[in-house]
């Protein structure tokens, strides 16, 4: 509970409380073994004090009354101090999920009053499944009273019938196999009084993830019948959790009943038990996906050659060009060395302006252009739908700094990439990158020019230095001034000592 000025939560302040729900006997052992460990006796106690508020055998709102009521009946003080106790017990509701409190403005004046929402103590399962509660009770309790405190919840399976693999047919009956509903006429009148004893407010619906909406029915009607998969398909029936899973991959790749259907009836996607094998399914999913992703560019790669040549026969027929856009001076770029003399500044960035890519980048090469740089140039117009003359831009930033390293697929796809995330969709952004790039890319080589060029004993910390140790420069012996030379029988002695060190003379 955020209250940032005591004075605005006081005990003369209205409140009320509100729950849609009724505790079973496992929801109030959970309140008393599980969260009574993790928030304490005095928490526990004040929820199940808000809880007593509204009658058992209901659900609804309290009462509207002062927040006195809270007071006394937790035995807190009339200040400041019990206050605070108050807001600190209710914060440590707050946190593991059992209380929501809200603070309401009355439009008609100043006063405002306190809600206190109480929340269902999760079930068993779902509290042990949240690793944040489940780490939290580990360390008020320790490892082993986790353990111990989840077998308490429990009722074991009978010996005979765990050591044994059974085999689950779903026999139960659904409703409208034994029930017959008249559905010829509308009781409106039944209709009216329900809606007016209804509750004002309606229990707030869970969210729930994006799936693609396909029920095991419309999986079964799909699915052959004589299909090896077939009993293991039927085995899904009453298990939710396996359908939602489904649907999950059905909605992460984009697959429709059919596809689904052909990913079950392969093999190795049901273990020999029948349990479905999820990781498998998702990793079959994800190759039909990036499949159906190749064909599709490929389909709209042809289409965009299919209306780029109906485009040029209509020029031809006598359809004017698009007018040309002027580019500002302070948007020019220089002309590369493959274009020197044979146009202007000005002449070549109203060309990088107007002209196709298909156009624009053939003036790079003495002849045809390669295929492979026409598919990649191709896949980058059609498909990431980037605007021709940011390809321009691309094209000059690509082959105009002559640089044969960067003239690789992967490399003008990865720079394609990086512009269409950064949301280059226009000449004067694609300028402003490519100059960006330009000047990033020269600092980096003058660092590194600076430290090829350092002096090897200098092993400073500066920006320039390569990181790790150095290896010391070791200084080397000047040659001794010569002297007097030596005469024939010093060099004749010197030859024997040296004779006698090698073992040659004793």
């Amino acid at each position: 509970m955020r209250i940032g000025n005591l004075h605005h939560f006081t005990e003369h302040h209205r409140c009320y409380i509100f729950r849609d729900f009724s505790l079973s006997a496992v929801d109030r052992k959970m309140v008393g073994l599980i969260y009574q460990s993790m928030i304490g006796a005095f928490a526990a106690g004040f929820y199940q004090f808000l809880y007593q508020q509204v009658p058992d055998d209901r659900v609804g709102y309290s009462p509207l009354e002062a927040q006195r009521k809270l007071l006394l009946g937790l035995g807190l003080e009339m200040n400041e101090r019990g206050r605070q106790d108050l807001i600190n017990q209710a914060s440590k509701l707050e946190a593991v999920g059992l209380l929501q409190v809200s603070r309401l403005g009355v439009p008609d004046n100043d006063d405002v009053v306190f809600e206190y929402e109480l929340v269902k103590p999760l079930s068993p399962d779902e509290f042990f499944g949240s690793p944040h509660l489940t780490l939290l009770l580990r360390d008020k309790v320790g490892k082993h009273a986790v353990i111990a405190l989840r077998e308490s919840f429990y009722a074991k399976e009978s010996d005979e019938l765990a050591s044994v693999d059974l085999q689950r047919d779903n026999i139960t009956v659904p409703f409208y196999e034994l029930f017959r509903l008249n559905t010829q006429g509308i009781d409106l009148e039944l209709e009216q009084a329900l809606t007016e004893v209804a509750p004002a407010r309606q229990p707030a619906p869970k969210p729930q993830l994006e799936t693609a909406g396909i029920g095991y029915g419309d999986i079964i009607m799909r699915f052959p019948r004589n299909a090896a998969n077939r009993h293991h398909v039927e085995r899904l029936r009453g298990d939710h959790e396996a359908v939602a899973q489904l649907n999950y991959v059905a909605y992460k790749y984009n697959l429709t009943v059919v596809d689904l259907v052909r990913l079950l009836d392969e093999d190795n996607v049901f273990s020999s038990k029948g349990e479905l094998l999820i990781d498998e399914l998702q990793l079959r999913a994800n190759q039909m996906y990036r499949q159906d992703r190749k064909r599709t560019d490929e389909r709209q790669r042809l289409y965009g050659r299919v209306a780029a040549a109906k485009g040029d026969s209509g020029t031809e027929d006598g359809e004017e060009p698009p007018d040309e856009v002027a580019v500002q001076a302070e948007h020019y770029m220089e002309v590369p060395t493959q274009l020197a003399g044979r146009c202007d500044i000005h002449q070549y960035n109203m060309l990088m302006r107007n002209e196709p890519h298909t156009r624009f980048i053939s003036r790079f090469f003495p002849g045809a252009v390669p295929d492979w740089m026409i598919r990649v140039f191709e896949k980058i117009d059609l498909n990431y739908r980037i605007q021709g003359s940011v390809i321009n831009v691309l094209i000059h930033y690509i082959l105009g700094l002559n640089d044969s390293q960067r003239v690789t697929e992967a490399y003008i796809d990865r720079v394609a990439s990086n512009m269409l995330v950064k949301g280059i969709d226009s000449f004067e952004k694609a300028v402003g990158y490519v100059r960006e790039q330009v000047k990033h890319e020269n600092e980096k080589d003058r660092r590194r020019d600076s430290v090829q060029q350092a002096p090897r004993g200098n092993t400073g910390g500066g920006s320039g230095a390569p990181r790790g140790r150095r290896k010391p420069a070791i200084p080397i012996m000047p040659e001794a001034p010569s002297g007097a030379p030596l005469s024939a029988e010093e060099m004749e002695e010197i030859r024997r000592m040296a004779r006698k060190l090698d073992g040659k003379t004793t």
